[in-house]
């Protein structure tokens, strides 16, 4: 009888030990593991290699790598198992509280970005924000509320675009299609009327121009649609936080005093329609000098902390003050698609990376 040396077995791995094993891994904004939110798909087996992807609630998740790390982990603990190989998709699920009548066809999620007062960069933050979401692979739309001042014909280049094509639906209602900047859908006042003339209108108008951007816009598909809203509380703001189904706002500053004291009554102005503020962020809150590379708190320090504690909110981002960030607004390429220093560029894809999860958390609410 010959004699065969024995060889080492390869134990078999199931599609049951891998799902045993990822259902240990907790989704650590939503609470609850993945399996049971469905999030694990499409599980392979191949010998010694597991293949699965892991559908998160925005492409912009802020905690993509402890996922990743957490699922590899719980894998390899399977007897066998040499390989893990996970790919990511996003499923961005529109808010259930918001009724369908009311929501605007094809976009998920509508968030304000807003400001109790002009001047602190909130338009700046909308568009840098908007693109920041695109880059993290999300469809983004941005419409420009700001009917008085609108600055997204400017800051995205498109100044002299002229207005935007209209057609008619099937039922011979008018819809005006988005210009396309950037990898965002834009649609803007300032497309339709001449920038070197004053925007004289009364409410009335102000309120129909702006339910044609809501309604009559073929916005979809969007993950988010980011609303650039006009400063402070007044009757314009008012009525679109009123008529817009929101998932949240986010409230931007600057740290000095004069600028936050403003922000409480934008914050009061969304409690009172009973729209989520999602957190602040602080816009110029520093200033680094370049040839030396000390920082100047220019406008003060703590304004956003301190309001954050006062209401219980989060900041979600803190934005230097940067050449390249106003540099990019004038010129139509916003500071978050540059690579230099004073762009801050990973700044705003922290920022949007921080409201898309608390977006995700208040759709699971």
């Amino acid at each position: 009888m010959g004699f065969f040396p024995s060889r080492d077995r390869v134990p078999s791995i199931t599609t049951e030990q891998v799902i045993a094993a990822l259902s240990t891994v907790q989704e650590p904004e939503l609470g609850g593991d993945l399996v049971s939110r469905k999030m694990i798909k499409d599980v392979t087996i191949e010998g010694s290699r597991v293949a699965f992807t892991v559908e998160l609630t925005t492409p912009a998740c802020p905690l993509k790598d402890q996922i990743q790390a957490e699922c590899e982990a719980a894998v390899r603990t399977i007897a066998g198992v040499t390989e893990v190989a996970i790919e990511f998709t996003a499923n961005v699920r529109r808010n259930a509280g918001i009724p369908e009548q009311e929501a605007i066809s094809g976009v998920a999620h509508v968030l304000a970005v807003a400001a109790g007062k002009g001047g602190v960069g909130k338009s700046t933050v909308a568009a840098n924000l908007a693109i920041a979401l695109a880059q993290e692979g999300a469809r983004v739309g941005l419409l420009d509320a700001d009917i008085y001042g609108p600055s997204v014909p400017i800051m995205f280049g498109l100044r002299d675009k002229g207005q935007p094509p209209v057609y008619q639906t099937e039922a011979g209602e008018p819809m005006i299609i988005p210009f396309e900047q950037h990898g965002i859908k834009l649609i803007s006042v300032g497309f339709l009327v001449d920038e070197s003339q004053p925007v004289i209108w009364r409410g009335p108008m102000v309120s129909q121009m702006l339910r044609q951007f809501i309604r009559n816009v073929a916005w979809e598909p969007l993950d988010y649609l980011v609303v650039d809203m006009p400063p402070g509380t007044g009757d314009v703001a008012l009525t679109l936080a009123q008529s817009l189904p929101l998932a949240g706002a986010l409230i931007v500053t600057t740290p000095q005093t004069v600028a936050t004291a403003d922000v409480v009554k934008a914050i009061q102005m969304f409690n009172r329609v009973n729209v989520p503020v999602l957190g602040i962020v602080e816009n110029m809150a520093y200033f680094v000098a370049p040839d030396t590379g000390t920082r100047y708190n220019i406008f003060g320090t703590g304004g956003a902390a301190h309001l954050a504690v006062s209401h219980d909110l989060p900041v979600l981002g803190e934005i230097p003050l940067g050449m390249m960030i106003r540099e990019g607004g004038d010129s139509g390429m916003p500071a978050v698609l540059s690579d230099m220093p004073d762009a801050y560029a990973e700044s705003f894809r922290q920022l949007a990376r921080q409201v898309a999860a608390r977006i995700s958390v208040l759709a699971f609410v």
